[in-house]
C-alpha cells in the first residue's frame, strides 16, 4: 500500500480539466492506504458534483432471456460451463416485456435495460425485442438498453431505428487478462461490437468486473480503455462470485477496495455515467453509499441471476444522502 498522503483534490482539478490521470497516479489511488480512503471519495465527489451535482439515474434490468448461453466466461451463472442452478428459459414474450417497463416506471426508473443471454439474437429474438421497444416508446417517457450480445451492423441499425437509446457490451476485463476470462470470444470482437453501436447511433454502454484475478494495474488499464472506446455509460460491476461457476472460489475484494475503484473510474471518465452495478450489496456492503459520491447512477430491484437490493431502500439511501433520483433519462 501507497503511504504517502498526496493531494487527491489535484486529481480531481487534473479531471475536470480533461487531463488523463498517469498510470501512476491512477495506481497511486487502488493502492492508498484506508487512511486516505474519506479523502479520495471527496476528491471523487468533486467531480461528480461539477458534472451530475447530487442527481442519481436509476436502472433496472429485466433478464429476458435466461441461461442457455454457449460462450464460457467463467463469472457468469448463466454460460455453457456453469454448474449454478439458474432459470433456463427462452425470450420472453413482448407483452412480459412491456409489462416490465412500467413496473420500471412505478420504480422511479430511468433507464430500462433489456437483457438476454447468448452469444447474440437470432432473427425471431431480435423482431421480438424490437416490437416490445416500439410499444414501450410509444406508452412511457423511458429510456431503453439493449444487451443482447455481438451484433451485426444490420441489427444495431434495426434496433436503434426502433427506439433503442443505448446498448451494452461490456469490455469486463483488460486485454491482457481477457483470455482468463473467456475463451469463446475475444476482447477485440467486444470492441467491435461497441463501435458497431456507435456507428448505428445508439449510444455506447461499456464497464467491466471488478475483481476477477486482475491486477491493479490491469484495473487502470481497463478504466483507460473505456476512456479511449468514449462510452457514454460505465458500469462498474464487483464480482459475485457464484457457485457452479470457475471463479466460485474468487474473494479478492473488499468495501475500501470497491470505492476506489469507483475513485478511480470517476477520475478517469469524469464526464461518464458511472453505475454501480453488478455486486454492489455484496461487496460494498455497509458502504454502499459511500459509492454514490463517486458513481452518479446505480441499478435497482435485482441482477440477472443474484438478488438486489428492494428499490425503496435505494430511494431511502439517496435521500439519506441529500440526493435526488433523476427520474428522466431522456
Amino acid at each position: 500500500m501507497i503511504t504517502t498522503t498526496r493531494n487527491w483534490n489535484e486529481y480531481a482539478e487534473k479531471a475536470i480539466k480533461g487531463e488523463l490521470l498517469t498510470l501512476e497516479e491512477g495506481l497511486s489511488v487502488l493502492e492508498a492506504d484506508d487512511d486516505e480512503l474519506l479523502s479520495i471519495m471527496n476528491a471523487a465527489f468533486q467531480v461528480r458534483k461539477h458534472y451530475y451535482g447530487k442527481k442519481v439515474k436509476l436502472n433496472l434490468i429485466i433478464n429476458a432471456k435466461s441461461g442457455l448461453c454457449p460462450e464460457d466466461c467463467g463469472y457468469c451463472s448463466q454460460s455453457i460451463v456453469s454448474e449454478a442452478p439458474v432459470e433456463k428459459y427462452s425470450l420472453l414474450e413482448k407483452d412480459t416485456l412491456v409489462d416490465g417497463a412500467k413496473k420500471a416506471m412505478e420504480m422511479k426508473v430511468g433507464t430500462y435495460c433489456i437483457v438476454a443471454s447468448g452469444r447474440g439474437p437470432s432473427g425471431k429474438e431480435l423482431d421480438e425485442v424490437i416490437d416490445a421497444v416500439k410499444e414501450i416508446k410509444d406508452l412511457m417517457p423511458m429510456k431503453i438498453c439493449a444487451c443482447l450480445g455481438i451484433l451485426s451492423d444490420e441489427q444495431a441499425e434495426r434496433l436503434k431505428d426502433a427506439g433503442v437509446d443505448r446498448y451494452n457490451h461490456n469490455l469486463n476485463t483488460s486485454k491482457s487478462n481477457y483470455a482468463n476470462i473467456t475463451s469463446t470470444h475475444t476482447y477485440d470482437d467486444r470492441v467491435e461490437t461497441v463501435e458497431q453501436v456507435k456507428k448505428s447511433g445508439m449510444s455506447p454502454c461499456s464497464g467491466c468486473i471488478v475483481g476477477m484475478g486482475e491486477s491493479n494495474q490491469e484495473i487502470v488499464e481497463t478504466a483507460y480503455a473505456l476512456r479511449e472506446l468514449d462510452a457514454d455509460s460505465i458500469p462498474v460491476n464487483f464480482l459475485n462470485a457464484i457457485k457452479g461457476t470457475p471463479l466460485e472460489n474468487m474473494d479478492e475484494l473488499n468495501p475500501r477496495k470497491c470505492l476506489k475503484v469507483l475513485a478511480l473510474f470517476r477520475f478517469i471518465n469524469p464526464t461518464k455515467e458511472i453505475r454501480v452495478s453488478g455486486g454492489r450489496e455484496v461487496n460494498l456492503k455497509s458502504l454502499q453509499a459511500l459509492g454514490l459520491y463517486a458513481a452518479n447512477s446505480i441499478f435497482v430491484g435485482d441482477y440477472l441471476t443474484t438478488e438486489g437490493q428492494a428499490a425503496t431502500a435505494d430511494h431511502k439511501m439517496i435521500e439519506d444522502l441529500g440526493f435526488e433520483v433523476e427520474e428522466c433519462a431522456l
